[in-house]
């Protein structure tokens, strides 16, 4: 008998939550890495609209957290849209590193090469891809174009004004024509991470959602995020077999009105010449590498059950915040803002992750620790169709594991946003920080005596199934995702090192921090320290 869909979302991410004490089917699977996906999908036969390659120059982390970024223009142009899209998702840079990972010996091969991008991705698989629907307000032809990240352009995969079967899926009318899609691959992560895949690409959507609400903000555009919606004529647009390929988020672009910097004024009506049978697909088929592609069962059922339509609570989205915590505060220093004083635009062509490379001394203060977890807190919480008032709790919490820290002794701790201050959760294990870490942690690339902290991320995953249905799995990490987006900015910005992992026992974890009895799970790890000077390192700016 088929499970409800709330029951196989929660079977799902028990299966999650315990992979370190019970792997994940399929047993002994191994990586068949010659026949590994293309990282930049394209469409041979499309015809291709180059986008302008100037990157801006943009506001800074800290006048992003100050609220003191430009005034918004009208609406969006292809120059913006050019720089969204290339310092989220482009190609940036080729990075070659010496560090602990087991592949480190073939990075040095061109065919292995390593090609860094402004957003974060597990694995650096990178399973988003990007589509414009233009309609006839746009400043270009109206179609369906898909964004190629390997070359920086758009491919026209339709032409015509196709827009009505991206609104037909929306909960709620849309007074625009263009939308952003942005949707997930499967195999271009699950090659790699099997039944895990599902955890993981929900995460990185929103680690490029939070980037994308960064570079909106200083470009000085509005942007709305949109995740409660049906995905059926969206897919069926684009092409999809919707269990291998769905769309996943959808933005509504207004454009511009006013002539400048190279952009051509474009009216601002939208409809005018819309194609409207729900017939019309896109014809291209994508370049497909993989001599075999895989579909993972519990993938397809647990994604055939979030993608149920969901039927919004607001009332119970705004009981599923976390709880609040009792205890004496620990008082963080005011957030240094001097330490954010780095165009966006820098720093998220010098994000990367680091893979092992911390070394001690000096140790990680506690200045930098509360600048990062403030500015990770500052961001918007909800989708825009949540129907939510803007100042909503978020549906995360942010945790310490205080390691080595200059200031601060050894412990768990939970970051309350409203008082920038840590409370103690739980006490130093008897084995000391370092070791217990070490001991929870499954994977080889980095050593936890060298680690300042490590950040987890949390949620209430139940309260958030309440208020969102089984959508709600893939909403919660969506917001995980673009807290560590945002994690990884503030690091940059302050030349501290970070990197993302889901390596760790979270049931040990959970424990650790008191979160036994309660319906809250750390979902998300962000490891932070020093990055060692004395390393080979290549980096090629593109």
């Amino acid at each position: 008998m088929q499970l409800p869909a709330r029951d196989i979302v929660r079977e799902y991410t028990e299966a999650v939550f315990r992979r370190a004490r019970v792997p994940m089917e399929p047993l002994n699977f191994e990586v068949d890495w010659g026949d590994q996906p293309s990282r930049h999908t394209a469409y041979p036969a499309a015809r291709t609209v180059p986008l302008p390659t100037r990157l801006p120059e943009l506001a800074t982390l800290r006048d992003l957290f100050t609220g003191a970024s430009p005034s918004a223009p009208t609406g969006w142009s292809m120059t913006r849209l050019a720089a969204l899209l290339r310092l989220s998702y482009g190609v940036l840079d080729r990075r070659m590193t010496v560090n602990w990972n087991q592949d480190v010996a073939k990075r040095a091969h061109f065919e292995h090469a390593v090609w860094g991008r402004g957003t974060a991705s597990g694995g650096g698989m990178y399973p988003v891809e990007v589509h414009l629907v233009a309609g006839a307000s746009a400043p270009l032809l109206p179609g369906v174009y898909h964004y190629d990240t390997g070359r920086h352009v758009l491919q026209r995969l339709l032409v015509g004004d196709v827009s009505s079967s991206v609104r037909a899926g929306l909960a709620g009318p849309e007074d625009t024509d263009s939308f952003l899609v942005a949707s997930i691959r499967f195999w271009k992560n699950s090659f790699k991470y099997n039944s895990f895949c599902y955890h993981v690409v929900t995460q990185d959507l929103g680690a490029l959602l939070g980037s994308w609400e960064l570079l909106a903000s200083a470009l000085g555009v509005p942007l709305r995020r949109l995740l409660c919606f049906d995905p059926e004529p969206m897919d069926r647009l684009l092409g999809f077999d919707s269990d291998e390929q769905s769309v996943f988020a959808v933005v509504p672009l207004s454009w511009h009105t006013d002539t400048g910097a190279g952009d051509p004024a474009v009216p601002t009506r939208a409809g005018d010449g819309e194609v409207t049978p729900a017939t019309v697909q896109v014809g291209h088929a994508a370049h497909e590498r993989s001599q075999r592609v895989r579909r993972f069962p519990a993938v397809t059922a647990v994604h055939r059950a979030a993608a149920t339509a969901p039927a919004v609570d607001p009332a119970a989205v705004l009981d599923a915040a976390p709880r609040p915590l009792p205890g004496d505060p620990v008082e963080l220093p005011e957030p240094r803002l001097d330490l954010l004083d780095r165009p966006l635009s820098a720093v998220l062509t010098g994000r990367s992750s680091s893979f092992g490379r911390f070394r001690r001394p000096p140790e990680l203060t506690v200045a930098e620790l509360g600048t990062t977890l403030a500015f990770a807190a500052a961001g918007r919480p909800h989708p825009a169709d949540a129907g939510l008032p803007a100042d909503a709790a978020a549906l995360t919490r942010l945790w310490v594991f205080a390691n080595h820290l200059d200031g601060l002794p050894a412990g768990g701790y939970a970051y309350c946003a409203r008082r920038h201050a840590l409370l103690p959760a739980a006490s130093e294990p008897d084995i000391g920080m370092s070791a217990f870490l070490q001991q929870q942690y499954f994977l080889t690339n980095y050593t936890m005596g060298q680690v300042g902290a490590v950040l987890a991320v949390s949620g209430r995953l139940d309260a958030v199934l309440d208020a969102y249905g089984p959508r709600g799995y893939r909403i919660l990490n969506a917001e995980i995702g673009a807290v560590a987006q945002r994690v990884y900015c503030a690091t940059t910005a302050q030349r501290v090192g970070c990197g993302a992992v889901l390596g760790f026992d979270n049931v040990s974890m959970d424990t650790a921090l008191g979160l036994d009895g309660t319906d809250e799970r750390t979902v998300l790890f962000l490891l932070l320290g020093r990055n060692s000077d004395a390393v080979a390192d290549l980096e090629y700016r593109l």
